[in-house]
């Protein structure tokens, strides 16, 4: 009667106390929000053959020598088996070792340092601009975005015509003045110019919304103490305007970098790259390895791809490394 209780019993050998629940947690999850799971599987199966297939396969041709006189292929009836093999990290020596990377590399570079750059500059200013009351604001708004509804090869090429050696808009109205007309798409210099002005038209009006929306998050409660305080226009632009757009800003930068640096369309049907190899970038150059050599050089293709790849994820990588310093989370 009045010895001691008996205490509780001893959980089952082999399972500690409280991984039955955590076991358990997933299945409830499954249980509770199957609906929500049924919805996103399409997206997810979707996601994964359109991207995860075509990934893993070009990871996979980058470590072999599949070329086009190798890889499986139809004659009339006949069916020839693949015969590529496996060499390694071969691809990539070859690629990190020879002079057309770094130099294609150095140029993409160049090219969508200046590409964002402007473009961030002329779309700041634009949004600023815009987030006035002036008269036709709203017209103004519909013009610059008009590049952006164009679809994209249709703008690059009325800007091809408009480059035209002879027969083009812009050397009609040099000639009219008396001045030369330029080579602006058959000189290595003025080619580059020219593709750079192209893909900031087209980069603008994407950059102007962003920025604008961010300035209308702005209270103009700060403005108007910032200026009862005597703080001119561009005090006010530097301790309000571009404080208050950080986050916006480290966006759309990212954003537009990456755009750019795989700016596909504006190179490729602008100039194919040339003159020479003088604008050529990385993606353009892995896809003259696939579809414009003889033979075609897959594994190559594939190796500029993958590279492509893991510089623009140290890129990020990076840059958010940067942001979470400066005390922005990202």
């Amino acid at each position: 009667m009045g010895g001691p209780r008996p205490g509780p019993p001893p959980p089952p050998r082999g399972r500690r106390r409280g991984t039955g629940s955590k076991r358990r947690a997933p299945k409830r999850s499954l249980a509770t929000h199957w609906y929500a799971w049924a919805m996103i599987a399409p997206v997810v199966i979707v996601i994964a053959v359109i991207i995860g297939y075509p990934l893993v396969r070009g990871i996979y041709l980058s470590l072999t020598d599949a070329n086009e006189r190798n890889v499986a292929r139809s004659i009339g009836v006949n069916e020839i088996p693949a015969s590529y093999e496996f060499v390694g990290l071969d691809n990539y020596v070859t690629a990190l070792n020879g002079s057309q990377f770094w130099a294609t590399l150095g140029w993409t570079v160049l090219w969508t340092v200046a590409c964002v750059s402007i473009t961030f500059a002329l779309g700041l200013a634009l949004a600023n601009i815009l987030n006035r009351k002036i008269a036709g604001r709203s017209a103004y708004r519909m013009m610059l975005i008009l590049p952006w509804a164009v679809p994209g090869f249709v703008s690059v090429f009325a800007w091809r015509f408009l480059y035209d050696e002879r027969r083009g808009m812009l050397n009609q109205i040099l000639s009219g003045i008396g001045v030369d007309g330029i080579p602006w798409l058959n000189d290595p210099t003025w080619a580059k110019f020219s593709v750079i002005a192209v893909n900031v038209w087209l980069g603008i009006p994407f950059m102007m919304v962003a920025l604008l929306g961010g300035l209308q998050s702005i209270p103009g409660e700060l403005y108007e103490a910032a200026e009862m305080d005597g703080a001119n226009a561009w005090q006010r632009f530097r301790n309000i305007t571009l404080p208050g757009l950080r986050s916006v800003s480290s966006t759309v930068i990212l954003l537009s970098t990456i755009w750019t640096f795989n700016m596909f369309p504006v190179i490729f049907l602008l100039t194919r790259g040339g003159p020479g190899e003088a604008t050529q970038i990385l993606v353009t150059q892995a896809y003259k390895f696939s579809f414009e050599i003889s033979p075609r050089d897959f594994a190559q293709s594939s190796t500029w791809g993958v590279l492509i790849l893991v510089l623009l994820m140290l890129f990020a990588a990076i840059y958010r490394r940067v942001l979470r310093k400066q005390g922005e989370v990202w």
